[in-house]
């Protein structure tokens, strides 16, 4: 039985799964190229995007549905997990579904945070990294740029992203609702990417005068502190810079925690035991998970975010909906072009047939001409033969429809026929 393949997205978010088991199976962007590659080589699929964040892995695939069996079995594999552990925290969604999450995704409609802008960024670096391993085709060439354009109308015709919030301001806000005046309060970000400069953005908003950014790339933890007034470290100077934070909020793509429980424990020793709030933004974890144990020490997970981000929702559910209408517009006109993509192979290929028996047949002929049979009888013989081949597969395909009293055959066949 031959398989139609399909376009699937198959992900684990933060709805389904807990952070502990979203950071086994996320992706490192230096890990991509060769995940990209393996990927399409094991499984035979023809176009493949992998998009890795804090609060999700998805990846979004053109193949059959054994082939869909095949991408979860690697994606278990990859990250050397149990499959049984990790299938019921997964979800799938085929051709139109598949369309319309990438595009709710890309507007910010699926994130923790609703209609966080920091997103769409994400899903178009995906898209690009899928470009340059050659993993994106045709199809989804066309299947992301009208996600963009879906999600830039998105965002300028509707107030989902009007007095923005994220999983960033949702840790500023916490750390403002604890501390409650931010100018005094000593701050050490660990990071220097998207996530960490919209959280100092956020800080600054907020009155917080002095930050510390500290990053493995000495430059860019000056670059980004030059935009804040801001101290810059090297990771390793943070074990002997943690005492003096009062705030910790860290967002690396490290594969490995950066602040350790023992690190902390001597830092609240240096501070007298004076209380430290740290925010962990990260998937795989920066800060081990039993720093949580250690008394003075207040360590939130994105996960813990979510009571605070609720009161946020409120006024963009309005605007969620209006962005769901326009969603569902944009799927069903991918799904418009694909179906005409179809058309115009079908056309193709009929054409392709027809000129192929045009050519059998008149090649034949010449040969009875270059036999010296007679010009007429040649000519006759040529056009009969031209017209019982060309109407034998339409005229079959007649009958059947009379046959199976298919409705509105009439005008189908009037259409077909030109008649």
């Amino acid at each position: 039985m031959i398989q139609v393949t399909a376009i699937f997205a198959l992900g684990i978010n933060h709805k389904t799964a807990p952070v502990a088991l979203r950071e086994q199976v996320a992706f490192a962007p230096e890990q991509l190229p060769e995940a990209l590659r393996e990927l399409t080589t094991l499984t035979s699929i023809s176009d493949a995007v992998i998009l890795s964040t804090c609060n999700r892995t998805e990846l979004y695939f053109n193949g059959t549905a054994t082939q869909a069996e095949q991408v979860i079995a690697w994606l278990a594999q990859f990250h050397a997990i149990d499959g049984s552990e990790l299938q019921p925290h997964l979800y799938l969604h085929q051709d139109n579904a598949a369309a319309e999450h990438l595009m709710q995704v890309a507007s910010g409609l699926d994130s923790l945070v609703l209609g966080e802008p920091q997103i769409l960024g994400q899903v178009k670096q995906a898209y690009n990294q899928a470009r340059s391993a050659g993993t994106v085709n045709p199809q989804f060439e066309r299947l992301f740029q009208k996600t963009f354009a879906v999600a830039k109308q998105v965002r300028t015709e509707t107030d989902i992203g009007a007095n923005a919030v994220s999983v960033a301001f949702a840790a500023v806000s916490l750390a403002k609702q604890i501390f409650g005046n931010l100018a005094k309060v000593r701050v050490l970000l660990i990071g220097a990417g998207e996530t960490i400069e919209l959280v100092a953005k956020h800080l600054q908003e907020q009155g917080a005068g002095q930050l510390t950014v500290a990053n493995r790339t000495y430059e860019r933890a000056v670059h980004l502190a030059e935009q804040f007034s801001a101290s810059a470290i090297t990771l390793a100077q943070v074990p002997s810079t943690l005492a003096d934070a009062d705030i910790v909020i860290s967002s690396t793509a490290s594969t490995l925690p950066i602040v350790g429980k023992g690190m902390v424990e001597q830092a609240l020793k240096q501070r007298k035991h004076k209380p430290m709030f740290l925010v962990d933004l990260a998937v795989p974890r920066d800060i081990e998970q039993q720093v949580a144990e250690l008394e003075d020490a207040y360590l939130y997970t994105v996960d813990d975010l979510q009571s605070i981000v609720a009161q946020n929702l409120n006024n963009r559910l309005q605007a969620a909906e209006q962005a769901k209408q326009m969603i569902a517009v944009g799927a069903a006109e991918f799904a418009q072009w694909l179906t005409l993509q179809g058309s115009v192979d079908w056309v193709r290929d009929y054409r392709q047939r027809c000129e192929q028996v045009r050519t059998e047949l008149l090649a034949k002929a010449a040969n009875q001409l270059a036999a010296g049979q007679d010009a007429e009888k040649v000519l006759a013989e040529l056009s009969t033969k031209l017209s019982n081949r060309l109407m034998h597969s339409p005229t079959k395909a007649i009958r059947q429809l009379v046959q199976d009293d298919e409705p509105n055959k009439q005008t189908l066949i009037n259409t077909l026929l030109d008649l």
